[in-house]
């Protein structure tokens, strides 16, 4: 269905209000395609074609959500019934309610690629079916390919609500991932890597294959370092989970509830002021860009940290009502879930030096391949940081031996201000990151006595 039928869709619904009511509709359409492949052969093909709606009501602070997987005239009526109904149960919260418009214009961006859905299906095989040859010829040391795969998306969006806002857009995605296995001893090591892309031709396979295949084989032989203080190396796929664990936790909802650790600090030095980051939506060359938010406001690039000084924080309309502060036009959602505030597409400015270069210059440190256990390892209250790490260590800035079995242990608070170097190199990511590499000094490193 094209943008315009599902703005449609969400207008009737909202022509449907009774005087007492705000309605908020927001629903969208969505195909894809996955490809894994397994050894030279095609182990699975999934198509698959899903609608959605969501309905918030409200009535006097009382709030009633409810949401279908089809737009079918009759599961539309029942869904927004079902939506009053539970409005009437609800508890009365004054900041509750739909997002009003603001006046800020909304940035044109083109989001759709026709080859996504022009390509052939047998293109798309193949695609899956080289990566895995590719990452299996590479290297001899690399002995499988756990995984071998290609996915698409081409969807719309609309949400139209009785605050007047009408919003409708279009996307495309591609992408390819891959885990290469590789024989240690008793062990098996492991290597990921995946890129993504607007169509398939911006596809990056050699970068993918790379990647995968090295970090695989240069584990081998990895043994747990000595305990010691190091510069961290972060290349842009990890650098962007660092910074992204900091930048979480900029959200309304977080500080409203005394959940992040810059509670009451805009305005004060929290990063080293050698690093700026934005989250911006209206930039095209993010894979995370928009055009219009979760509420249907219009994105804009909202500052968190320039020169190391904390900007604000990241608004939803409710979140911007409690605070005083109004709505950043950051709120995220599904169709079929209300919506909360939330980055879109985090980007840091760059600096100057390769990844290459900026090994270079570190005496003492390790460059990271992974990082695990961030869930529980990071506490995003208090910004305590322990987890575990595998990579190569640096000396006289030379890579040397491979390590594992180790932690990292730090706050995400020293994290920000121990930031040694920026890389020039940026790099979007498929998460919508965009970064460079980034050096982080003085970090403890936990292994053998």
């Amino acid at each position: 269905m094209s943008p315009d039928e599902l703005l449609a869709i969400a207008r009737g619904l909202v022509d449907r209000a009774e005087p007492n009511e705000e309605i908020e509709v927001a629903c969208s359409h969505g195909r894809s395609t996955t490809v894994r492949a397994y050894e030279g052969e095609v182990e699975s093909l999934t198509t698959a074609e899903n609608h959605a709606i969501g309905v918030r009501v409200l009535v006097e602070g009382r709030e009633g959500f409810a949401s279908a997987g089809s737009l079918d005239d009759d599961v539309v009526a029942a869904m927004l019934a079902g939506a009053r109904d539970n409005a009437r149960f609800s508890e009365a919260d004054p900041h509750v309610g739909i997002a009003e418009p603001d006046g800020v214009e909304a940035v044109e961006i083109d989001l759709w690629r026709d080859a996504v859905a022009a390509t052939p299906n047998q293109d798309k095989i193949d695609l899956a079916l080289e990566l895995e040859r590719r990452v299996r010829a590479a290297d001899p040391r690399v002995t499988g390919v756990r995984v071998a795969a290609y996915g698409d998306n081409a969807g719309a969006f609309a949400l139209a609500s009785t605050a007047g806002i009408a919003a409708a857009s279009r996307a495309t995605s591609s992408s390819v991932s891959v885990q290469a296995l590789a024989l240690d001893g008793d062990r098996t090591q492991t290597g990921y890597a995946y890129d993504g892309a607007r169509e398939p031709k911006e596809l990056n396979l050699d970068r993918v294959v790379e990647r995968a295949v090295s970090q695989t084989v240069d584990l081998l032989g990895s043994t747990k370092p000595k305990t010691s203080t190091v510069d961290l190396v972060l290349d842009p796929h990890l650098a962007a989970t660092v910074i992204g664990l900091v930048a979480g936790t900029l959200t309304g909802d977080r500080v409203l509830k005394g959940r992040s650790p810059f509670v009451d600090r805009v305005g004060e030095p929290v990063a080293t002021p050698a690093l700026t980051f934005v989250d911006d939506p209206t930039d095209p060359a993010s894979l995370g860009a928009e055009s219009h938010d979760g509420e249907g406001l219009a994105c804009r690039r909202v500052p968190l940290v320039e020169d190391g000084v904390l900007q604000g924080f990241l608004h939803d309309s409710y979140t911007g009502r409690r605070s005083g502060n109004g709505s950043t036009g950051s709120a995220v959602r599904g169709t079929r879930g209300l919506p909360s505030p939330g980055l879109q597409a985090l980007a840091i400015r760059p600096g100057s030096g390769t990844l290459d270069e900026l090994i270079a210059g570190v005496d003492h440190g390790l460059l990271v391949f992974s990082l695990a256990g961030l869930h529980s390892g990071v506490n995003p209250v208090s910004g305590d940081f322990s987890v575990g790490v595998e990579g190569r260590m640096i000396r006289n800035g030379e890579l040397a031996e491979p390590v594992n079995e180790c932690t990292i242990a730090s706050t995400l608070q020293r994290l920000l201000l121990d930031i040694k170097a920026i890389g020039g190199e940026l790099v979007h990511l498929p998460s919508g990151v965009s970064t460079p590499p980034v050096v982080v000094g003085d970090v403890a490193l936990s292994g053998a006595a």
